[in-house]
């Protein structure tokens, strides 16, 4: 008994040895990623686009829902092609992604360099449409603009185009380059002659970046950023440690109370929204899937329950605590942990900057990619088919959305796990917390 007490004590201490170096060394790099206004733009641009994204994936799934009863119901109704104009919804979000991307981005930004919405937004998207070629129809029928530079293809181009044009603009506004009005002027007339001068800076700018690459191999800038950086980044968020990287570093920064995505998405959620919707094109056109991981495979097979994957922890709570507290709290965090909200038993538990949590914290959900990973990639456990759900779905009816019956099964498996990961460390938890509500009675 003395040499696990001995044990658990040196235990402690390494433990508590490790989060204050991690706490000096990680969480001011951390925090400033967090406040950095380029990759809060970033974050903000896809929060913006997410309604649409899930809201057009849904009509995706409607083609394919396997009946046949109902696949000849709906030909005889809008004859052989009629999935075609079921997936006009998709198109117009999927499709044109990058497009509600910069205008989410272009807001966010506009804001951090003080110019108001409007201007932000069109200054991202002429400087956007600029470097977008033109596309000639066949037989000279006419031109147009390429709709595979609006989708996930042209995402990165998207972003950097957004950041370097705000930027122009910011820098020739703050040097005073711009035509002021008499005050007597309407705000809206004056705000257009003030911007007058600095868009057209942006727009010499990105032509002649244009006509630069047109005598490049790669001709265009989209070429050129989805062949140099897009392709390969997308490549590497393919890997498995990658993930496996990323998860750590948000798991340690949230056992510090610094939200552990919010710090990353920045840089992430492009790379897993390309993957994302690669697979929802494929999906969409039958063919195979090209990727194991995306955004969905982190949503609902990483973080089922929230961060951590804190769910199974929830129900271990509300079915076997003893403590009082943690009794309450399972009650208290359960109705959120099933739509994937975790902040009650983060903060309530709590997780952060709980030594006895350190471990499973950040094992369990390391778990679900590796164990998740295995089982897609021998084909057991389908791919996400790329249909963009709410991070709140809750697990079950998310895998049977995503994967069919046996993404659904395998959540279910998931918790499971989970459940005998977290269950160890919450007895000495909930031990010590029994332990000190005696204590209290007593006294």
């Amino acid at each position: 008994m003395l040499l696990t007490n001995i044990t658990i004590i040196k235990g402690g201490i390494i433990l508590d040895g490790l989060m204050n170096l991690l706490e000096v060394k990680l969480v001011p790099v951390a925090k400033k990623l967090d406040q950095n206004k380029y990759l809060t733009a970033i974050r903000d641009g896809f929060f913006a686009v997410m309604p649409l994204l899930i809201i057009g994936s849904l009509f995706l799934l409607i083609p394919y829902i396997p009946s046949e009863a109902y696949q000849n119901f709906m030909a005889s109704k809008l004859g052989e092609n009629w999935s075609n104009y079921i997936l006009i919804p998709f198109n117009a979000t999927m499709n044109l992604m990058t497009i509600f991307v910069i205008i989410g981005m272009a807001k966010s930004l506009g804001r951090a360099f003080d110019i108001d919405d409007v201007t932000s937004i069109v200054t991202a998207l002429v400087a956007f449409f600029i470097l977008t070629p033109t596309l000639e129809f066949i037989n000279d029928a006419g031109k147009g603009l390429p709709v595979d530079n609006f989708t996930a293809i042209g995402l990165f181009v998207g972003i950097f185009t957004t950041i370097f044009s705000l930027k122009i603009f910011s820098v020739i506004e703050k040097k005073g380059w711009t035509i002021k009005m008499p005050g007597n002027v309407p705000g809206n007339v004056a705000n257009s002659f003030s911007a007058l001068i600095p868009e057209l800076f942006v727009i010499i700018a990105f032509t002649i970046i244009r006509i630069i690459f047109s005598f490049t191999s790669f001709e265009t800038v989209q070429t050129f950023v989805y062949t140099m950086l897009q392709k390969p980044l997308t490549n590497i968020g393919g890997n498995l440690f990658f993930l496996i990287i990323v998860v750590i570093i948000q798991q340690i920064l949230w056992l510090f109370g610094i939200h552990g995505s919010n710090v990353t998405d920045g840089i992430t959620k492009p790379i897993m929204f390309a993957q994302t919707a690669e697979n929802a094109k494929a999906f969409a056109a039958g063919l195979e899937l090209p990727n194991i991981l995306n955004y969905q495979f982190y949503c609902n097979y990483v973080t089922i329950g929230g961060a951590g994957a804190t769910l199974a922890l929830v129900l271990i709570l509300l079915f076997w605590a003893k403590s009082e507290r943690f009794k309450s709290l399972g009650k208290l965090s359960v109705g959120a942990g099933i739509f994937n909200i975790n902040e009650p038993i983060i903060f309530g538990l709590p997780i952060v900057l709980n030594p006895i949590m350190f471990i499973p914290f950040i094992v369990v959900p390391l778990v679900n990619v590796i164990f998740t990973y295995f089982v897609m990639a021998v084909g057991i456990v389908p791919l996400a088919n790329g249909v963009n759900i709410q991070w709140t779905t809750p697990p079950i009816l998310s895998g049977l959305i995503i994967s069919g019956w046996r993404g659904a099964l395998h959540q279910i498996v998931l918790i499971a796990v989970d459940g005998l990961i977290y269950y160890p460390f919450f007895k000495v938890a909930d031990k010590l917390e029994l332990e000190k509500e005696s204590q209290e009675a007593n006294n």
